[in-house]
Protein backbone atom coordinates (compact mmCIF):
# COMPACT_ATOMS: atom_id res chain seq x y z
CA UNK A 1 0.00 0.00 0.00
CA UNK A 2 0.78 3.57 -0.62
CA UNK A 3 0.53 5.83 1.80
CA UNK A 4 0.52 9.69 1.33
CA UNK A 5 1.90 12.02 4.35
CA UNK A 6 0.60 15.34 4.16
CA UNK A 7 1.78 18.19 6.98
CA UNK A 8 0.09 21.10 6.70
CA UNK A 9 1.26 24.55 7.94
CA UNK A 10 -0.70 28.33 7.68
CA UNK A 11 0.44 28.49 4.15
CA UNK A 12 2.95 25.56 3.06
CA UNK A 13 2.04 21.96 2.70
CA UNK A 14 5.01 19.16 3.32
CA UNK A 15 4.27 16.09 2.07
CA UNK A 16 5.65 12.88 1.05
CA UNK A 17 4.62 9.28 -0.47
CA UNK A 18 5.95 6.00 1.07
CA UNK A 19 5.71 2.43 0.10
CA UNK A 20 4.00 1.17 3.56
CA UNK A 21 5.30 -2.52 3.06
CA UNK A 22 9.07 -1.97 1.92
CA UNK A 23 8.78 1.85 3.85
CA UNK A 24 10.99 3.28 1.08
CA UNK A 25 10.02 6.90 -0.20
CA UNK A 26 8.71 7.18 -3.84
CA UNK A 27 8.27 10.95 -4.03
CA UNK A 28 8.45 13.78 -1.64
CA UNK A 29 7.69 18.05 -1.86
CA UNK A 30 6.81 21.23 -0.65
CA UNK A 31 4.05 23.53 -1.22
CA UNK A 32 5.21 27.06 -0.21
CA UNK A 33 3.23 30.22 -0.24
CA UNK A 34 0.08 29.19 -0.33
CA UNK A 35 -2.72 31.98 -0.58
CA UNK A 36 0.69 34.45 -0.86
CA UNK A 37 1.75 35.80 -4.42
CA UNK A 38 4.98 33.67 -5.56
CA UNK A 39 3.59 30.25 -4.63
CA UNK A 40 5.34 27.37 -5.62
CA UNK A 41 5.45 23.09 -5.89
CA UNK A 42 9.00 21.41 -5.49
CA UNK A 43 8.61 18.00 -6.36
CA UNK A 44 10.76 15.32 -5.82
CA UNK A 45 10.54 11.82 -7.16
CA UNK A 46 12.91 9.32 -5.77
CA UNK A 47 15.89 8.75 -7.74
CA UNK A 48 15.02 11.53 -9.78
CA UNK A 49 15.65 15.19 -10.74
CA UNK A 50 13.66 17.70 -8.29
CA UNK A 51 11.67 20.06 -10.08
CA UNK A 52 10.05 23.38 -8.96
CA UNK A 53 6.84 25.06 -10.45
CA UNK A 54 5.81 28.53 -9.99
CA UNK A 55 1.92 27.64 -9.59
CA UNK A 56 -1.39 30.26 -7.99
CA UNK A 57 -2.42 28.23 -5.14
CA UNK A 58 -5.16 30.26 -3.57
CA UNK A 59 -5.93 27.84 -0.61
CA UNK A 60 -4.51 24.39 0.46
CA UNK A 61 -7.10 22.95 -1.96
CA UNK A 62 -5.09 23.80 -4.64
CA UNK A 63 -1.91 22.97 -3.00
CA UNK A 64 -3.06 19.20 -2.96
CA UNK A 65 -4.56 19.11 -6.37
CA UNK A 66 -0.96 20.47 -7.51
CA UNK A 67 0.46 17.73 -5.05
CA UNK A 68 -1.84 14.81 -6.95
CA UNK A 69 -1.53 15.74 -10.49
CA UNK A 70 2.68 16.13 -9.80
CA UNK A 71 2.37 12.07 -8.83
CA UNK A 72 0.58 11.17 -11.24
CA UNK A 73 1.59 13.25 -14.40
CA UNK A 74 2.92 11.31 -17.13
CA UNK A 75 6.35 12.75 -17.58
CA UNK A 76 7.79 12.38 -13.60
CA UNK A 77 5.16 10.96 -11.88
CA UNK A 78 5.15 7.98 -9.27
CA UNK A 79 1.79 6.36 -9.38
CA UNK A 80 -0.81 6.13 -12.45
CA UNK A 81 -3.72 6.50 -10.80
CA UNK A 82 -5.20 8.11 -7.38
CA UNK A 83 -5.90 4.62 -6.96
CA UNK A 84 -2.19 3.40 -5.86
CA UNK A 85 -2.63 5.79 -3.47
CA UNK A 86 -4.13 3.50 -0.38
CA UNK A 87 -4.35 6.14 2.43
CA UNK A 88 -3.42 9.19 3.78
CA UNK A 89 -1.73 10.02 7.07
CA UNK A 90 -2.00 13.93 8.37
CA UNK A 91 -0.03 15.30 10.89
CA UNK A 92 -1.96 17.00 13.63
CA UNK A 93 -0.27 19.20 15.97
CA UNK A 94 -2.93 18.93 19.14
CA UNK A 95 -5.13 16.56 20.16
CA UNK A 96 -5.57 17.47 23.71
CA UNK A 97 -6.57 14.68 26.05
CA UNK A 98 -8.98 13.25 23.55
CA UNK A 99 -6.44 11.46 21.84
CA UNK A 100 -3.74 9.71 23.36
CA UNK A 101 -3.43 7.08 20.07
CA UNK A 102 -4.13 8.13 16.20
CA UNK A 103 -6.93 7.32 14.55
CA UNK A 104 -9.23 6.96 11.65
CA UNK A 105 -11.02 10.50 10.48
CA UNK A 106 -14.42 10.85 10.32
CA UNK A 107 -16.34 13.47 11.33
CA UNK A 108 -17.00 12.65 15.20
CA UNK A 109 -12.83 13.39 15.43
CA UNK A 110 -13.05 16.45 12.97
CA UNK A 111 -15.46 17.58 15.30
CA UNK A 112 -12.93 17.02 18.50
CA UNK A 113 -10.25 18.08 16.44
CA UNK A 114 -11.98 21.78 15.93
CA UNK A 115 -12.53 21.45 19.77
CA UNK A 116 -8.51 21.12 20.21
CA UNK A 117 -7.94 24.81 17.91
CA UNK A 118 -7.69 27.38 20.88
CA UNK A 119 -5.02 24.81 21.92
CA UNK A 120 -3.45 25.36 18.94
CA UNK A 121 -4.34 28.23 17.18
CA UNK A 122 -1.35 28.57 14.34
CA UNK A 123 -1.25 24.91 13.28
CA UNK A 124 -4.78 23.12 14.09
CA UNK A 125 -6.96 24.77 11.58
CA UNK A 126 -4.32 24.58 9.20
CA UNK A 127 -3.85 20.81 9.79
CA UNK A 128 -7.76 20.61 9.16
CA UNK A 129 -7.74 22.42 6.20
CA UNK A 130 -5.42 19.81 4.48
CA UNK A 131 -7.94 16.87 5.79
CA UNK A 132 -10.79 19.05 4.49
CA UNK A 133 -8.32 19.39 0.62
CA UNK A 134 -7.78 15.78 0.55
CA UNK A 135 -11.37 14.48 1.71
CA UNK A 136 -12.82 16.96 -1.62
CA UNK A 137 -9.61 15.33 -4.03
CA UNK A 138 -9.77 11.67 -2.95
CA UNK A 139 -13.35 11.12 -1.20
CA UNK A 140 -13.24 7.57 -1.01
CA UNK A 141 -9.66 6.79 0.47
CA UNK A 142 -9.54 6.48 4.22
CA UNK A 143 -7.57 8.94 6.03
CA UNK A 144 -5.63 8.78 9.37
CA UNK A 145 -4.85 11.73 11.98
CA UNK A 146 -1.10 11.50 13.87
CA UNK A 147 -0.93 13.77 16.43
CA UNK A 148 2.28 15.61 17.87
CA UNK A 149 0.44 15.49 21.80
CA UNK A 150 -0.59 11.60 21.68
CA UNK A 151 2.51 9.89 22.79
CA UNK A 152 3.04 12.32 25.58
CA UNK A 153 -0.20 11.39 26.99
CA UNK A 154 1.37 8.55 29.02
CA UNK A 155 2.67 11.71 31.60
CA UNK A 156 1.59 11.25 35.01
CA UNK A 157 -0.53 13.87 36.37
CA UNK A 158 2.58 14.88 38.56
CA UNK A 159 4.07 15.75 35.41
CA UNK A 160 1.71 17.22 33.09
CA UNK A 161 -0.10 19.48 36.11
CA UNK A 162 0.89 23.67 36.13
CA UNK A 163 0.90 25.38 39.79
CA UNK A 164 -2.71 26.99 39.02
CA UNK A 165 -5.75 26.71 40.63
CA UNK A 166 -7.45 23.27 39.98
CA UNK A 167 -10.80 25.27 38.27
CA UNK A 168 -8.40 26.30 35.41
CA UNK A 169 -7.53 22.74 34.42
CA UNK A 170 -11.38 21.37 35.19
CA UNK A 171 -12.61 24.30 32.68
CA UNK A 172 -10.07 24.80 29.99
CA UNK A 173 -7.73 21.54 30.43
CA UNK A 174 -4.91 24.18 30.99
CA UNK A 175 -1.90 21.29 31.19
CA UNK A 176 1.58 20.37 29.79
CA UNK A 177 0.89 18.29 26.69
CA UNK A 178 4.38 18.09 24.65
CA UNK A 179 4.82 18.59 20.86
CA UNK A 180 6.93 16.44 18.47
CA UNK A 181 5.43 13.84 19.92
CA UNK A 182 5.82 11.63 16.54
CA UNK A 183 9.47 12.15 16.15
CA UNK A 184 10.32 11.59 20.22
CA UNK A 185 8.20 8.18 19.84
CA UNK A 186 10.66 7.35 16.54
CA UNK A 187 13.89 8.22 17.60
CA UNK A 188 13.51 6.15 21.27
CA UNK A 189 12.25 3.30 19.42
CA UNK A 190 14.50 3.33 16.83
CA UNK A 191 17.50 3.78 19.78
CA UNK A 192 16.68 0.63 21.32
CA UNK A 193 16.08 -0.90 18.20
CA UNK A 194 19.82 -0.04 16.77
CA UNK A 195 21.28 -1.28 20.36
CA UNK A 196 19.67 -4.71 20.22
CA UNK A 197 17.84 -3.69 23.29
CA UNK A 198 14.32 -4.01 24.83
CA UNK A 199 12.80 -0.76 24.43
CA UNK A 200 10.38 -1.17 27.49
CA UNK A 201 13.53 -1.72 29.94
CA UNK A 202 15.73 1.37 29.05
CA UNK A 203 15.36 5.22 30.21
CA UNK A 204 16.34 7.17 27.25
CA UNK A 205 16.48 11.02 26.90
CA UNK A 206 15.50 12.11 23.16
CA UNK A 207 16.63 15.74 22.37
CA UNK A 208 14.74 16.98 19.33
CA UNK A 209 16.87 19.84 18.55
CA UNK A 210 16.13 22.32 15.86
CA UNK A 211 14.09 25.39 15.26
CA UNK A 212 11.93 24.28 17.29
CA UNK A 213 13.36 22.21 19.80
CA UNK A 214 12.13 19.84 22.80
CA UNK A 215 13.45 17.25 25.23
CA UNK A 216 11.74 14.03 26.36
CA UNK A 217 12.10 11.36 28.85
CA UNK A 218 10.90 7.97 27.98
CA UNK A 219 11.21 5.45 30.76
CA UNK A 220 10.36 1.96 30.00
CA UNK A 221 8.70 2.78 26.56
CA UNK A 222 6.30 5.77 28.06
CA UNK A 223 6.51 9.20 27.80
CA UNK A 224 7.21 10.34 31.32
CA UNK A 225 7.79 14.01 31.25
CA UNK A 226 8.57 16.60 28.13
CA UNK A 227 9.39 20.21 28.08
CA UNK A 228 7.14 21.94 25.77
CA UNK A 229 3.60 22.73 27.25
CA UNK A 230 0.19 23.95 26.62
CA UNK A 231 1.94 24.78 23.43
CA UNK A 232 4.92 24.80 21.94
CA UNK A 233 5.90 27.63 23.20
CA UNK A 234 7.43 26.45 26.39
CA UNK A 235 10.81 24.54 27.03
CA UNK A 236 14.03 25.35 25.57
CA UNK A 237 14.92 28.59 23.96
CA UNK A 238 14.53 27.60 20.22
CA UNK A 239 15.02 29.22 17.13
CA UNK A 240 12.56 32.17 17.47
CA UNK A 241 10.62 31.10 20.64
CA UNK A 242 11.73 32.03 23.84
CA UNK A 243 11.16 28.93 25.92
CA UNK A 244 10.93 29.02 29.72
CA UNK A 245 10.55 32.64 30.99
CA UNK A 246 8.95 34.27 34.05
CA UNK A 247 5.74 34.77 33.42
CA UNK A 248 5.50 38.04 35.30
CA UNK A 249 8.01 39.06 31.99
CA UNK A 250 4.89 39.30 29.47
CA UNK A 251 2.96 42.01 31.95
CA UNK A 252 6.34 43.90 32.68
CA UNK A 253 6.25 43.90 28.85
CA UNK A 254 3.01 44.96 28.50
CA UNK A 255 3.44 48.30 30.81
CA UNK A 256 6.95 49.34 29.47
CA UNK A 257 6.40 48.91 25.98
CA UNK A 258 2.83 49.40 25.77
CA UNK A 259 2.02 46.38 24.13
CA UNK A 260 -1.00 44.07 24.19
CA UNK A 261 -1.32 40.93 25.58
CA UNK A 262 -0.89 39.38 21.79
CA UNK A 263 1.81 41.65 20.99
CA UNK A 264 3.85 40.54 23.33
CA UNK A 265 2.85 36.95 22.71
CA UNK A 266 3.90 37.59 19.34
CA UNK A 267 7.57 38.44 20.49
CA UNK A 268 7.81 35.87 22.73
CA UNK A 269 7.19 33.16 19.70
CA UNK A 270 8.63 35.00 16.68
CA UNK A 271 11.49 37.53 17.55
CA UNK A 272 12.74 35.56 20.67
CA UNK A 273 14.82 32.89 20.87
CA UNK A 274 18.23 32.42 19.61
CA UNK A 275 16.97 35.45 16.86
CA UNK A 276 16.31 37.94 20.15
CA UNK A 277 19.27 36.37 22.27
CA UNK A 278 21.65 36.83 19.03
CA UNK A 279 20.71 40.49 18.78
CA UNK A 280 19.01 39.67 15.65
CA UNK A 281 21.89 37.95 14.15
CA UNK A 282 19.98 35.20 13.23
CA UNK A 283 17.05 32.30 13.91
CA UNK A 284 19.43 29.75 11.92
CA UNK A 285 21.66 27.48 14.13
CA UNK A 286 24.47 27.19 11.31
CA UNK A 287 24.56 30.86 11.26
CA UNK A 288 25.30 30.98 14.97
CA UNK A 289 27.93 28.28 14.76
CA UNK A 290 30.21 30.49 12.67
CA UNK A 291 29.63 34.00 14.02
CA UNK A 292 30.55 31.35 17.60
CA UNK A 293 34.22 30.48 15.48
CA UNK A 294 34.50 34.02 14.35
CA UNK A 295 34.47 35.58 18.26
CA UNK A 296 31.09 37.21 18.02
CA UNK A 297 30.62 37.99 21.29
CA UNK A 298 26.10 37.19 20.88
CA UNK A 299 26.75 34.52 18.77
CA UNK A 300 29.26 33.06 21.72
CA UNK A 301 26.78 34.03 24.24
CA UNK A 302 23.87 32.74 22.14
CA UNK A 303 25.18 29.46 21.90
CA UNK A 304 26.44 28.62 25.42
CA UNK A 305 23.00 29.94 26.34
CA UNK A 306 21.02 27.12 24.51
CA UNK A 307 23.97 24.71 25.09
CA UNK A 308 23.28 25.27 28.84
CA UNK A 309 19.48 24.97 28.44
CA UNK A 310 19.37 21.40 26.80
CA UNK A 311 21.89 20.42 29.59
CA UNK A 312 19.75 21.29 32.30
CA UNK A 313 16.52 19.47 30.52
CA UNK A 314 18.87 16.24 30.14
CA UNK A 315 19.95 17.25 34.41
CA UNK A 316 16.22 17.10 34.96
CA UNK A 317 15.00 13.90 33.07
CA UNK A 318 17.80 11.88 34.47
CA UNK A 319 16.51 13.10 38.05
CA UNK A 320 13.34 12.27 37.21
CA UNK A 321 13.62 8.74 35.85
CA UNK A 322 16.25 7.82 38.66
CA UNK A 323 18.90 7.46 36.21
CA UNK A 324 19.28 7.30 32.39
CA UNK A 325 20.50 4.91 29.97
CA UNK A 326 20.69 6.75 26.40
CA UNK A 327 20.61 10.11 25.39
CA UNK A 328 19.73 10.71 21.78
CA UNK A 329 20.22 13.71 19.67
CA UNK A 330 17.98 14.19 16.90
CA UNK A 331 15.95 16.94 14.10
CA UNK A 332 17.81 19.45 12.12
CA UNK A 333 20.63 20.67 14.54
CA UNK A 334 20.72 17.53 16.87
CA UNK A 335 21.92 15.54 14.01
CA UNK A 336 24.17 18.11 11.75
CA UNK A 337 25.83 19.68 14.49
CA UNK A 338 28.32 17.92 16.30
CA UNK A 339 29.91 21.86 17.57
CA UNK A 340 26.37 21.65 19.55
CA UNK A 341 26.59 17.77 20.90
CA UNK A 342 30.07 18.36 21.79
CA UNK A 343 29.48 22.02 23.79
CA UNK A 344 26.60 19.74 25.37
CA UNK A 345 28.01 16.34 26.12
CA UNK A 346 31.86 17.49 27.19
CA UNK A 347 30.71 20.66 29.16
CA UNK A 348 27.59 19.32 31.50
CA UNK A 349 27.68 15.58 31.06
CA UNK A 350 30.60 14.07 33.07
CA UNK A 351 28.96 13.39 35.67
CA UNK A 352 26.92 10.90 33.95
CA UNK A 353 29.97 9.30 32.27
CA UNK A 354 29.33 10.85 29.11
CA UNK A 355 32.78 10.50 27.04
CA UNK A 356 32.20 11.15 23.17
CA UNK A 357 34.22 9.22 20.19
CA UNK A 358 35.32 12.09 18.24
CA UNK A 359 35.52 10.40 14.72
CA UNK A 360 31.43 8.81 15.36
CA UNK A 361 30.39 12.10 16.19
CA UNK A 362 31.68 13.81 13.25
CA UNK A 363 29.68 11.72 11.03
CA UNK A 364 26.41 12.68 9.56
CA UNK A 365 23.03 11.05 8.09
CA UNK A 366 22.99 7.63 9.94
CA UNK A 367 21.97 6.17 13.23
CA UNK A 368 25.04 6.39 15.28
CA UNK A 369 26.31 5.50 18.88
CA UNK A 370 29.15 8.38 19.55
CA UNK A 371 30.05 7.72 22.98
CA UNK A 372 32.73 5.82 23.63
CA UNK A 373 32.51 1.59 24.73
CA UNK A 374 33.90 2.87 28.30
CA UNK A 375 31.10 5.54 28.62
CA UNK A 376 28.54 5.30 31.34
CA UNK A 377 25.70 6.58 29.40
CA UNK A 378 25.98 5.90 25.92
CA UNK A 379 24.95 8.32 23.43
CA UNK A 380 23.45 8.40 20.31
CA UNK A 381 22.66 10.51 16.91
CA UNK A 382 19.45 9.12 15.22
CA UNK A 383 17.74 11.26 12.21
CA UNK A 384 14.48 11.72 12.63
CA UNK A 385 11.52 10.49 10.30
CA UNK A 386 8.49 11.84 11.21
CA UNK A 387 6.68 11.38 7.70
CA UNK A 388 7.54 7.20 7.77
CA UNK A 389 6.39 6.87 11.76
CA UNK A 390 3.27 8.92 10.56
CA UNK A 391 2.98 6.36 7.16
CA UNK A 392 3.32 3.16 9.63
CA UNK A 393 0.15 4.44 11.90
CA UNK A 394 -1.38 5.20 8.82
CA UNK A 395 -0.93 1.41 7.61
CA UNK A 396 -1.58 -0.01 10.74
CA UNK A 397 -5.05 1.53 11.13
CA UNK A 398 -6.00 1.30 7.33
CA UNK A 399 -4.61 -2.44 6.03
Amino acid sequence: MNILVINCGSSSLKFQLINAESEKLIAKGLCERIGIDGSKLTYAPSGGAKEETLAPMENHTDAIRLVLDALTNEKTGVVKSLEEIGAVGHRIVHGGEKFAVSTLINEEVLAAITECNDLAPLHNPANLIGIHACKELMPHTPMVAVFDTAFHQTMPEKAYMYGLPYEYYEKYKIRRYGFHGTSHSYVSKKAAEVLGKNYEDLKIIVCHLGNGASVSAVQNGKCMDTSMGLTPLEGLIMGTRSGDIDPAIIEFLAHKENKTIDEVMAVLNKKSGVLGLSDNLSSDFRDLEAGYHEGNPRAVNTMETFAYRVAKYIGAYTAAMNGVDVICFTAGVGENSNFIRTMICDHYLGYLGVKLDEEANSKRGEDIVISTPESSTTVMVIPTNEELAIARETYRLTK
